[in-house]
């Protein structure tokens, strides 16, 4: 199996876990070169009486359980819900992502996510990779509709690294008190459509072979 560098895009600290975690941690298992960049801290979405950067302690936690190193994250530190005002300076930091890592695949939010942020990444992700392959992640609450036009199999064990990282996003356990029944469910539907026990599903941006 030729090794590939993966880049995966999250527009907040934990997108990149919830829209393919699993896929994160087989990849890393398989040898593959496994990248993260998360574009926001969100530090005013923090529960008060917390630490307002406690999720930049979270992020290198959650990577641990999905085998990521901590040479191979990076938290900018873009204002959550302003994306919009800030694409071009987003777009910039993607482009030197580019010339730093040269991924073979960019995964960041599907095309059909509606928050103003994913939005944006998933916009400028495009502008600035256009030339390697291009999948988009499901947020299952973000999206009207969706296109899912690749599913990868995954296995349990991957599941419980998925898991195990959004556990450690202690201070937004309130967000999903029961997320570990919607990883398990969610890879059921999508294996089942395809005759897998677990899959993840994305959308193909764009393919790109060598």
């Amino acid at each position: 199996m030729k090794k590939k560098k993966y880049l995966i895009l999250g527009p907040h600290t934990d997108d990149g876990e919830w829209g393919c975690g699993a896929s994160m941690a087989k990849w890393a298992e398989q040898g593959h070169e496994v990248h993260y960049a998360a574009f926001s801290a969100a530090e005013e979405s923090v529960p008060a009486g917390l630490p307002q950067d406690i999720l930049r302690t979270e992020i290198v936690d959650a990577a641990k359980e999905i085998n990521l190193p901590a040479s191979q994250l990076q938290v900018f530190q873009f204002r959550v819900r302003y994306f919009p005002r800030d694409r071009q300076e987003i777009l910039e930091a993607m482009v030197r992502l580019r010339k730093e890592i040269d991924p073979d695949v960019v995964v960041g939010p599907n095309s059909y996510d509606t928050h103003q942020d994913h939005e944006v990444i998933n916009r400028e992700a495009f502008r600035a990779f256009k030339r390697a392959t291009i999948l988009g992640y499901e947020i299952p609450w973000n999206n009207r509709r969706t296109d899912l036009t690749f599913f990868h199999g995954v296995e349990e064990k991957h599941l419980q690294s998925k898991i195990r990282a959004l556990a450690a996003y202690k201070s937004q356990a309130f967000r999903a008190p029961n997320y570990d029944e919607l990883i398990h469910s969610l890879a059921v539907q999508r294996g089942c459509q395809v005759g897998m026990r677990y899959a993840e599903a994305f959308e193909v941006i764009r393919w790109v072979e060598q």
